[in-house]
């Protein structure tokens, strides 16, 4: 039978009608929408027929029809997104209920892009906070929350795994294991953890065991790595050519046509003019006047030649692999996972592999008393070798790859300025270096009357590194030292306790209570040795083994301990959920610092408030609305352990007697000032935040604006030399923060069979210097009177009063000088090709008064845009896309001044000739005249397609045939490519592997391409 049925889909929450809900016949494609008052019609072909309503923002409804002709329906609001649980500083708390700037990530939404890192987890996915790259095979990458807010201390957010404070680092963590990541951002949420706090905290939760059977999962992906974007050397032919006006250009008074190829001189010129004096074969003639040496020479001849680019980077291979076992009964709740990773980088000989396990474990002893505990354990491999990526732009295509007898030839040129073999140092060096790091946090949670809880944490972390590296004394570098050889060895120890007490109580259903206190204590101790040598003797065959076999070893040592301790109280109030205030203070101790100041108290105050909750409120389309503000101040303990503490150096020196012999005597001296009045830096901040809903959380998000204050600033403080020190660590300074940060979530499209939804992230960072050392200056008029003092900036290190710390100073290059402006350029000691430089005060010279502002080097704004679609339910595609915008870089290239353009090769870079003009590319072997360092500076903003994940889930009809609950196939690309006006590699700049420091330059950065089945058994 047909039969049309009719009705209406209403609001739960205000009875109002709701356009554009899905209706559909269950099991058929038979639907329709609903219109502007919410009504519907569709026709259906049974009684039995099941009706199912859906809309964005609202819980999905189904209704069987029956004999009704008219259905109505009345749909509640989705509230998940409200109700989920983030996690915040010893504890947890609903997203609805949250009073400062916090931000999640769930990682297991994450899988099909297959993060390898925790800063793959974080990147782009976080407002506010900046997540930096490295190139190696080792990945990562520098983290940052909130900008710069230090000029000497670290900058480092803090991180807290399991809820316990981290000090491992991220690279430890298998991304497979992690739940959600956590963001504090304001001093509010941030400040119970107080000591070093102030740049943010990170908060990782990794996986638990879920409600019924033993799970098994495995998790394997294989890929490959490739250089995301090449930038070309130059060609045998093409490096001919540049090399020709390399040397015109060097030697300017001679005849160019000196250095043009015999068999194609220009009109009007012999081959007897082109000889002069100079005698014997053409072709040799000309290419010893182009600097190159005789295997150069013949190879050219013999038509030999090396593409030394393809020999220094490659194609690495990677693989990552994850086995674990779950589950959970009334009793125990457990997680164990194993996992390998083995990744070989974009450069030749760079590998990083790493052994990866966990349990989380967790019993309830009876009915007052659980236990349990987290462990980590890591096992690194990094003795890689790689080669020099330098060598790619310096080596001359034409020199020789081996030796006669098939060994790498040392220097391909026989000219040292012209670059060694990039396989030659590594095949002559044995490197063993690694880490195994344990990490534990052991529990017990005691239910104690009147709803009261305690919790005790124990967090011993252990770590044994190595280096061991032997360069043999058959290569030519270490040939005249017999080789050389070192052994270091450290140990790490720390530990942690934490007590912490709990009490939740509801009074007359409106009056909730949740109160945390802390006692914290901490310890920290390491063990540093090592020893090195040279001129082995009969040999050194056994390198590292056998490194006493040396004669002039050097061997040290150092030790460290640090302590800490801290108390820390937590009121969370609010009234019938809709008015929130959290009161936080913590005391810490930091034995880092002064006799006199070793403690700080950091206390922080916010409110919320749901105002959508008020009755006198009812906009139709905002249906949740939050205010928050908070202010509050975190400490920065980021200095060395004895950075406050004078130091007795220890030395030797060489002592002549009254009878002329020549001995060595060992020497103690202070080389650090101490400063018992050292104390914390510490950082006062303001946040004022808005989370929304709109239109049934079709939309939602937040908006954050903040400003922070970071006084008492850990810096190293210049001294006069007649104190004997240089300089002493001490408190001065004042840096302020500001910044916006937006996060909008849109569910575009709900169906049956597809969904997509999209994410953009919006972040503004801007800081400025406020004071520096207290150190006053004159302030003169045009005549040179005195009119005024201001405070000194610090012209050493660039930090101006009122400017950004990452603010350009220096001189502007304005263009290039041209063929006529001769006269003009020669008056700075320069000529035209060469660059022409901003004279502020033309005088004729170039001092600091000719130096100005020219921009900033970190980012002015930052864009992520993530779309994310499901279609037919088993196909899910996302991809990302993350903008910076308004950053500078040095593009120094532009100036064509390698180091020995003479004796090696080249990027193929533009270059000013006189017939071939520009004004942006100086010419080659250019003069920097009077103005000594300059640099020429490009825009940096760019547009990045981060990544693309495809993933296909098995219909579960067919896989739980083969006794398998979930089978779920996927790929994805990272780093596909970006769009960016900057010309010499990628234009975001990298981290340092070794350092985690971002680097001031452009490297290459590697295109990742992975495939891999996850399996759940």
């Amino acid at each position: 039978m047909d039969k049309t049925i009719t009705g209406q889909v209403l609001a739960k929450d205000d009875n109002s009608p709701i356009p554009g809900v899905t209706v559909v016949v269950k099991g058929t494609t038979n639907g329709t929408t609903t219109d502007a008052e919410g009504k519907f019609q569709i026709q259906i072909k049974s009684e039995s027929d099941v009706l199912v309503f859906s809309s964005v923002g609202f819980v999905t409804q189904e209704k069987q029809v029956g004999n009704a002709s008219i259905v109505d329906i009345v749909l509640g609001s989705d509230q998940k997104t409200l109700d989920e649980v983030v996690v915040v500083g010893y504890g947890t708390a609903k997203k609805r209920d949250l009073t400062g700037a916090v931000s999640q990530v769930n990682a297991t939404k994450l899988e099909n892009e297959n993060p390898q890192s925790v800063q793959d987890v974080l990147r782009g996915n976080i407002p506010g906070m900046n997540v930096g790259f490295s190139a190696s095979a080792k990945g990562g990458g520098n983290v940052a929350v909130r900008g710069t807010n230090s000029l000497g201390a670290g900058s480092s957010p803090l991180v807290v795994l399991d809820g316990a404070i981290y000090y491992g680092g991220l690279e430890d963590i298998n991304p497979n294991d992690i739940e959600t990541i956590d963001v504090l951002k304001d001093a509010s949420s941030a400040a119970v953890f107080g000591a070093k706090a102030a740049s943010g905290v990170i908060l990782v939760t990794t996986k638990k065991g879920k409600e019924g059977k033993t799970i098994i999962n495995i998790n394997s992906n294989i890929g490959f790595a490739e250089v995301a974007k090449n930038q070309p050397v130059l060609s045998p032919d093409g490096f001919i050519s540049w090399r020709q006006e390399v040397m015109r250009n060097i030697n300017a008074t001679t005849d160019s046509w000196t250095f043009a190829n015999p068999n194609n001189l220009p009109a009007g010129v012999t081959l007897e003019q082109w000889f002069g004096k100079d005698k014997g074969d053409p072709t040799t003639v000309w290419l010893q006047r182009l600097n190159m040496q005789p295997a150069e020479i013949q190879n050219y001849k013999d038509g030999k030649s090396v593409d030394w680019y393809s020999k220094i980077f490659q194609k690495g291979f990677r693989q990552d692999h994850t086995l674990s076992l779950s589950g959970r009964n009334d009793k125990v709740s457990y997680y164990m996972s194993l996992g390998y990773l083995n990744n070989q980088g974009i450069v030749v000989g760079d590998a990083y592999s790493t052994v990866r396990a966990r349990v989380n474990l967790e019993g309830k002893v009876n009915k007052f008393l659980t236990v349990g505990l987290n462990t980590q354990f890591a096992d690194r491999d990094e003795s890689q070798v790689p080669v020099n990526i330098d060598l790619a732009p310096n080596l001359s295509p034409w020199g020789s790859e081996f030796n006669p007898d098939g060994t790498y030839k040392w220097r391909p040129n026989d000219e040292a300025s012209g670059g060694n073999h990039p396989y030659y140092a590594r095949s002559f060096t044995d490197r063993d270096k690694g880490s195994i790091t344990i990490n534990n946090v052991i529990f017990a949670k005691v239910a104690l009357p009147f709803g009261i809880t305690y919790q005790a944490n124990f967090t011993p972390r252990y770590e044994v590194y190595h280096r061991y590296n032997a360069e043999s004394s058959k290569s030519m570098d270490w040939a005249a030292e017999g080789g050389r050889a070192s052994r270091a060895d450290s140990r790490f120890f720390s530990w942690q306790i934490d007590n912490i007490l709990k009490w939740n109580k509801t009074f007359a259903e409106k009056h909730s209570f949740d109160v945390t206190l802390l006692a914290n204590k901490e310890r920290y101790r390491s063990w540093s040795d090592s020893v090195s040598n040279k001129g082995f003797a009969p040999n050194d065959f056994l390198g590292y083994h056998n490194i006493s076999a040396g004669n002039a070893p050097v061997m040290w040592s150092d030790d460290q301990t640090s302590t800490a301790d801290a108390l820390m109280a937590r009121l969370y109030y609010t009234f019938k959920d809709r008015y929130m205030l959290t009161l936080s203070t913590r005391r810490d101790g930091y034995s880092a610092f002064g006799q006199k100041n070793p403690r700080a108290t950091f206390a922080s105050a916010a409110l919320g408030w749901v105002f959508t909750d008020e009755p006198f409120i009812k906009i139709n389309w905002l249906n949740y609305g939050k205010l928050r503000l908070s202010y509050g101040s975190n400490g920065n303990r980021d200095i060395g352990r004895y950075d406050a503490l004078a130091n007795l150096a220890t030395g030797k020196y060489l002592h002549v007697n009254s009878g002329g012999t020549v001995y060595q005597v060992s020497q103690l001296y202070v080389d650090r000032m101490q400063n018992p009045n050292l104390k914390w830096e510490r950082t006062n901040s303001l946040n004022f935040g808005i989370d929304f809903g709109f239109f049934n959380n079709k939309i939602d998000g937040s908006l954050e604006l903040y400003k922070s204050s970071t006084r008492d600033l850990l810096v190293k403080r210049a001294l006069p030399n007649v104190l004997g020190f240089d300089f002493v660590l001490d408190n001065l300074g004042q840096i302020d923060n500001k910044g916006l940060e937006l996060s909008l979530n849109s569910n575009n499209m709900k169906r049956d069979n597809f969904s997509w939804r999209s994410t953009l992230n919006v972040q503004m960072n801007r800081n400025k210097i406020v004071h520096l050392y207290g150190n006053k200056t004159a302030i003169k008029d045009a005549a040179g009177n005195v009119t005024g003092e201001r405070e000194a900036d610090d012209i050493t290190n660039k930090w101006f009063i009122g400017h950004a710390i990452d603010e350009i100073w220096n001189y502007k290059v304005i263009g290039v000088w041209q063929v006529e402006e001769a006269e003009e350029a020669k008056r700075y000691g320069v000529k035209p090709g060469d660059h022409k430089i901003l004279d502020v005060n033309n005088d004729g010279k170039f001092t600091n008064d000719d130096k100005v502002f020219q921009g900033y080097q970190s980012p002015r704004a930052r864009f992520t845009l993530r779309n994310e679609f499901n279609l037919f339910k088993n196909f899910d595609v996302s991809f990302m896309v993350y903008s910076y915008v308004g950053q500078k870089g040095e593009f120094n290239q532009m100036k064509n001044r390698p180091g020995f353009p003479d004796r090696s090769s080249s990027y193929v870079f533009p270059y000013w000739t006189a017939e071939n003009r520009n004004n942006e590319w100086a010419r080659l072997y250019s003069s920097e005249g009077s103005a000594t360092g300059y640099s020429v500076y490009q825009s940096k903003s760019f547009v990045r397609f981060e990544s693309f994940a495809v993933a296909y889930t098995i219909p579960k009809n067919l896989v739980q045939r083969i006794s398998v609950q979930n089978l779920r196939l996927y790929a994805n690309v990272r780093n596909i490519g970006f769009i960016s006006n900057w010309k010499f590699w990628d234009p975001e700049n990298g981290t340092n592997g070794a350092t985690n420091q971002n680097l001031t330059y452009s490297v290459p950065s590697p295109r990742i391409f992975t495939m891999g089945v996850d399996i759940t058994l």
